[in-house]
């Protein structure tokens, strides 16, 4: 892959991709032949596997609310980064500060995309989701960042000043009048805060995003609109223009996350190159499994992991596989199992079957994609299940593989805790929940390795449990066979099983 990088600005290998606000597009099999898109919102995205030195940032929860947010981390504009976080610590504060005491459990989820980057200008889109009970209703927030100004811009900044602001109001009132009727050019204002979600598609037209429920009511879902370059083009910036010609000069390539490796056969099912090598009905086996990555701390759980000869079970997300492909194939040929843990973190047991089998499938696809390998476990956000989760599961060939000790490091900030939780919970046949994108995590791991070995544990992955050989797609696990019988599972202590039963809970 070529990579260009000019002098301090953020590197950029040539292949960018198409990915859309308003609905997914399959990967066209020879790009140059691709169709257009009949949507002009439809948005240029790039493959953050092809950005040199990026990483994911975590931020999550589960007092009261389910939150989890996910946001880039891009070496050449730490601007950018910090700007990010303050910007996603800003909607977490104003959505935990909205919390209700009593009700459905509510749900915030943050992902991004790259709209576009070169040498000078990177845009980072956020897309927000927020669940209440009744629906879920997205909002967006593309930032950018100018290599010449060495700062991050809002949306906003693209344009020339304040005029220009308000003629582009105009523009798109006039564009969405006719549209429908439920849609209120009224509330269109030319503020910042109204406007805070402008990029460009593949042609060079300027697209302007609105939160849903924004300019009409939730249930319309997206609304945006394009403005032709040629009208364009006067109310720009000097970043503006910058940001336009980065996503002008992409290559034209439809994207939907990793494409799918060409095999010469159906690629094999994700399994351990050390599958075998422990008889865990001889010797204690324990089985830490690690949520969430891969992230910023996950190549150095990697080598602590390898200092130990310990090997583990990785529940990645699909978006973070895709910006983090190394780490992935490092855990396959360190001999750890990668799993599934959807795309996005959204809570599955609360979506209907479409979007529910999207989250699992496109990770199955993403790991496939860069370990070569199709994972046949699955652990499912916040642990929440439904028989259409279990049905969906067992459709993709996915066993679902729950927990029975909770270190707790998703709120727990006090590394020593984390270590005491994770020994004083070990078992035989224990499965060990934590997460590999949290320095408290990546803190406690050499104590519980040393520990537990001292007390003649071998750390091995969650198939080879006694009693787990043969788990079955569509049914859950939270431990293997046990001689510590009566503990619930998700707490410490591990529960009675036998082969007949296999701890398989639907």
């Amino acid at each position: 892959m070529r990579t260009v990088r000019l002098a301090g600005g953020v590197a950029l290998i040539t292949a960018i991709a198409t990915g859309c606000g308003a609905m997914d597009v399959s990967p066209a099999a020879d790009p140059a032949k691709a169709p257009l898109p009949s949507d002009p919102t439809m948005m240029e995205f790039v493959d953050p596997a092809r950005v040199d030195g990026i990483d994911t940032r975590t931020i999550s929860g589960t007092t009261g609310t389910r939150i989890h947010v996910t946001y880039p981390s891009l070496p050449e504009a730490p601007a950018l980064t910090d700007r990010l976080r303050e910007e996603v610590t800003r909607q977490v504060r104003a959505f935990t500060g909205e919390r209700e005491e009593t009700g459905p459990t509510r749900e915030f989820n943050v992902e991004w995309q790259i709209t576009a980057l070169s040498s000078d200008m990177v845009g980072v889109r956020l897309r927000s989701g927020e669940y209440g009970g009744l629906n879920w209703r997205n909002s967006t927030r593309t930032l950018w960042y100018h290599q010449s100004g060495k700062r991050p811009l809002g949306s906003a900044g693209l344009l020339r000043d304040r005029e220009a602001l308000s003629t582009l109001a105009g523009m798109v009132k006039r564009r969405l009048a006719p549209r429908s009727p439920q849609v209120n050019v009224r509330a269109i204002a030319p503020t910042e805060a109204m406007f805070d979600s402008i990029a460009f598609n593949r042609h060079g037209d300027l697209v302007v995003e609105f939160d849903d429920g924004q300019v009409g009511p939730v249930w319309l879902g997206r609304v945006a609109v394009a403005v032709p370059r040629e009208e364009a083009d006067p109310l720009l910036s000097t970043a503006g223009r910058h940001a336009r010609l980065a996503t002008e000069e992409a290559p034209r390539r439809a994207w939907d996350g990793p494409p799918m490796r060409a095999f010469a056969e159906a690629p094999p099912k994700a399994f351990s190159n050390e599958h075998g090598s422990v008889d865990c009905t001889r010797v204690k086996c324990v089985a830490l499994t690690f949520n969430d990555g891969p992230g910023r701390y996950t190549d150095d759980v990697l080598d602590v992991l390898a200092r130990h000869g310990a090997r583990a079970t990785f529940f990645a997300l699909g978006a973070n596989a895709a910006a983090q492909p190394g780490s992935l194939r490092r855990m396959r040929d360190d001999g750890h199992l990668v799993a599934n843990h959807s795309w996005s973190h959204r809570n599955l047991s609360s979506l209907g079957t479409p979007t529910l089998s999207e989250q699992l499938s496109r990770t199955q696809s993403a790991v496939a994609s860069v370990a070569g390998q199709v994972p046949t476990l699955m652990r499912p956000p916040y642990g929440s299940m439904g028989p259409e989760v279990s049905r969906v599961a067992e459709k993709l060939g996915l066993s679902v593989v729950k927990w029975n000790v909770d270190t707790r490091d998703l709120v727990e900030r006090d590394s020593r805790a984390i270590e005491r939780r994770a020994i004083d919970g070990a078992a035989p046949g224990a499965i060990i929940l934590m997460h590999d994108v949290y320095r408290p995590t990546l803190d406690a791991l050499p104590g519980v390795l040393t520990e537990l070995g001292k007390q003649g544990y071998v750390f091995v992955t969650v198939p080879e449990l006694d009693g787990l050989d043969a788990m079955e797609p569509g049914q859950t696990y939270y431990a293997g066979r046990t001689v510590s019988p009566g503990t619930e599972p998700g707490m410490s202590g591990t529960r009675r099983t036998t082969h007949s039963t296999m701890s398989a809970i639907h």
